[in-house]
């Protein structure tokens, strides 16, 4: 049923131009250009009381037009508050996990929602209302070509610690609602952007030109009918990203 859904969507945004670039086949390109692209991580609850301000900050970069071309974002919906009250329908453990190694490898003091990083860094800047901004360093581009379910990810930059490099793939659901009915946050609609819903993770192989992989599509059981598909890399023994992408795959 995902899969279906995700070939009609792009064949909906190829007729209406929503779409980074298409290859005249059917095929949907998105690709980061050779500076990098940030990634801006949220990780937050439906359970936690102080996180709707920044999801309503991580949703207002819709509106953004550095979105996609100078930062990527995504909400991690973390499952360590699911006990105080309200089950979080988006949680998974494994983003609560990437949270705390963050903390592990000195991305942060501490674990605690809501936690917004940049590049692998604790980054409080939403706060004050701040946008990223694109003064990155060139480190080569991340190119996505998909084809109905499956991916090809393609990059030419290089592998500066020499221990490999990850592609992770994670479907975004953008428009999602809530109605919260316990917990701290009962009684409130919270709305949000940018959620990953699901994630994979594959290796990239070196080739003469760079590094490629393949992958399909991750599938999504969450109700969303907006969606959008990011990747980022990392190198092996580290979170911290090296180059980011991304793009809509149905109209926000």
């Amino acid at each position: 049923m995902f899969n279906a859904r995700i070939t009609a969507f792009v064949l909906i945004l190829l007729a209406s131009g929503h779409l980074a670039a298409s290859t005249g086949r059917g095929q949907v390109v998105f690709s980061s250009g050779e500076q990098r692209v940030a990634l801006i991580e949220l990780f937050t609850s439906e359970g936690c009381s102080s996180c709707p301000p920044a999801d309503r900050w991580l949703s207002g970069l819709k509106r953004d037009p550095g979105l996609w071309k100078t930062f990527v974002p995504v909400a991690f919906h973390v499952d360590y508050w699911d006990y105080i009250g309200w089950e979080d329908r988006f949680a998974r453990a494994g983003f609560g996990e990437r949270h705390r190694q963050y903390a592990v490898e000195g991305g942060a003091r501490s674990v605690y929602t809501p936690g917004m990083f940049r590049q692998g860094q604790d980054w409080q800047g939403w706060r004050r209302g701040q946008i990223p901004q694109r003064n990155e360093p060139v480190v080569g581009d991340l190119r996505l070509v998909i084809d109905g379910e499956d991916v090809a990810v393609r990059f030419n930059g290089d592998d500066r610690r020499g221990q490999g490099l990850t592609v992770h793939l994670a479907v975004l659901g953008m428009n999602l609602e809530t109605s919260v009915r316990a917990g701290e946050n009962k009684g409130r609609t919270l709305r949000h952007d940018f959620v990953a819903l699901e994630v994979v993770s594959v290796p990239l192989e070196k080739r003469a030109s760079g590094y490629a992989a393949n992958a399909i599509l991750p599938g999504a059981d969450a109700q969303a009918q907006d969606l959008a598909l990011i990747a980022w890399i990392s190198a092996a023994g580290t979170q911290t990203p090296v180059q980011s992408v991304g793009g809509y795959l149905s109209a926000p």
